[in-house]
């Protein structure tokens, strides 16, 4: 089945490329797999305080995919694939998308202003490089705007 993989962070630029993403999947027949991101930590000498460190992080990124999953089901009737993972985010998605053929491409959102973002950036920077398509969904697009591009 077709799987469009949607990187989500708390910004309106992810909501943006979620909503994209959906759109196409249910146009296709295909499926949306949101990718939450955990940053690693930085070392912090004391092990009790850093494993409390990570499980607020995985616990903020659980909840963060959850509301979009609920969005993603209200709006489009879509349920969700989710996968929460701890790491370097480029190489994470290069892994999802090596594990999982699936995977028809990969739907960023970009950030509006100096900066798209570092996902946008490294991704956009070589996107020849991924074995499926890139798509870029500009953060400065309203809900309208994107029902009619997807």
């Amino acid at each position: 089945m077709r799987t469009y993989l949607v990187v989500i962070d708390e910004s309106p630029e992810a909501e943006i490329a979620l909503r994209f993403a959906a759109r196409r999947a249910v146009k296709t027949g295909g499926n949306v797999e949101i990718l939450a991101l955990i940053p690693q930590p930085e070392f912090v000498q004391w092990g009790g305080v850093m494993a409390a460190m990570e499980e607020e992080a995985r616990e903020r990124a659980d909840g963060l995919v959850m509301r979009a999953a609920g969005t993603l089901f209200s709006e489009s009737g879509l349920k969700p694939s989710i996968t929460v993972r701890q790491g370097d985010g480029p190489k994470v998605v290069r892994e999802m998308i090596a594990a999982n053929p699936d995977i028809a491409a990969l739907v960023l959102g970009a950030a509006v202003g100096v900066s798209p973002g570092p996902m946008v950036a490294h991704f956009g920077a070589d996107p020849g490089s991924l074995s499926v398509p890139l798509m870029i969904v500009p953060g400065s697009l309203d809900k309208d705007a994107i029902d009619r591009l997807s």
